[in-house]
């Protein structure tokens, strides 16, 4: 696929969560649509989607026939099973590229990446057993964060230490899964940028923001982000390099940590990113127009900000100050069409806006 997508056209999300959803509202303005695949029952994303296919990421034939019904295909988490993208790739342009997913679907990939591309990262090693790990802790020091090497988020899969006490355990909670240990940094703040990438490289990023995260879970990201100009400029920088060694084509979401050093770099995520959320107040075309405008083949929009946000996470029974939220001046409602609630489930946000000195 060279030349961009007309109206009409149909875009494929593997996904059916809350970042797919507002992927599908932002197509639809667009007057493009989109066909959801989820493997679970009543995604949110199937509530405004065009269509939805329910089925498993290692059916053949309904992966087929997804990849058929589309023009493009792109993903609202890293966690495919490479043999679904096998089946996909072979009939339909997948975007993000594959290269993205085989470098964040695995930390320890992730982490050599990053670092061979001259960035800065946390000190790291590879855990494949217990006695890798007490060697890691030798070699690393503590504290430190044993986390598992695929599949986790949200501060699942992951485990402290703190001192040699607590070895035995933190092994215990990886379930035997190949694992990696983080060497602790001394931050100031965390922060994020939220960049894109068109199909002729083109390259946009939204301003950075200051994330505050409560039990390993995104609680709330501000911007304008405290940082100097050089800051701002370094982290804005950091995330180019990654999105062109990448040869990336949509929205990338880079963590970093600032510290009296610099800039260190948490982790990348290949996809619309939970701490972009506030651009959906903030400014003229936000986070997920701009994904879908890159993976369709359009020109990037403009994402100034006109706006400073914070943006806050309703999580488990957050939801249930929606009434009190909605009456609200200045607050901006985004609700995901969850039924159930669930502890740490991510219901919706609410962007809280404050007239902007940048407007």
């Amino acid at each position: 696929m060279t030349d961009p997508l007309p109206m009409g056209a149909t875009i494929g999300i593997l996904g059916g969560g809350q970042l797919g959803r507002m992927l599908s509202v932002a197509a639809a303005r667009l007057g493009l649509k989109t066909h959801i695949f989820e493997p679970g029952a009543e995604p949110p994303a199937g509530q405004v989607a065009h269509k939805v296919t329910r089925a498993g990421y290692h059916d053949d034939a309904a992966l087929t026939a997804f990849a058929k019904s589309v023009d493009v295909v792109t993903y609202e988490f890293e966690n495919i099973p490479t043999a679904a993208l096998d089946v996909i790739e072979t009939r339909v342009p997948i975007r993000p590229g594959r290269e993205a997913l085989r470098v964040s679907q695995d930390r320890l990939t992730e982490k050599t990446y990053l670092e061979d591309l001259g960035l800065t990262v946390a000190p790291f090693a590879d855990v494949a057993d217990p006695a890798a790990l007490k060697a890691a802790v030798d070699h690393i020091g503590l504290p430190a964060i044993l986390k598992t090497r695929r599949f986790g988020y949200d501060g699942k899969g992951q485990a402290r230490l703190t001192s040699l006490d607590d070895v035995d355990q933190a092994w215990a909670a990886m379930s035997d899964q190949p694992a990696i240990l983080e060497g602790f940094v001394g931050f100031t703040r965390e922060i994020s940028v939220i960049a894109a990438r068109s199909a002729k490289g083109d390259v946009a990023c939204f301003d950075p923001g200051e994330n505050l995260h409560k039990n390993g879970i995104l609680h709330s990201t501000t911007v304008p982000a405290r940082l100097s100009a050089a800051q701002r400029t370094d982290a804005v920088l950091i995330a180019a390099k990654v999105l062109n060694a990448l040869d990336y084509i949509g929205v990338l979401g880079v963590e970093l940590f600032v510290t009296d050093a610099g800039l260190v770099v948490n982790e990348i995520a290949p996809r619309v990113h939970n701490s972009g959320h506030w651009t959906q107040n903030g400014c003229a075309v936000d986070q997920f127009e701009q994904h879908i405008r890159a993976v369709a083949g359009w020109p990037l929009g403009d994402g100034t900000r006109y706006a400073d946000v914070t943006m806050e996470n309703l999580i488990g029974t957050d939801v249930e100050r929606a009434d009190t939220l909605a009456r609200e001046t200045d607050t901006a409602l985004h609700l995901y069409g969850k039924t159930e609630v669930k502890p740490g489930r991510k219901m919706g946000h609410v962007n809280r806006i404050r007239r902007s000195s940048a407007s």
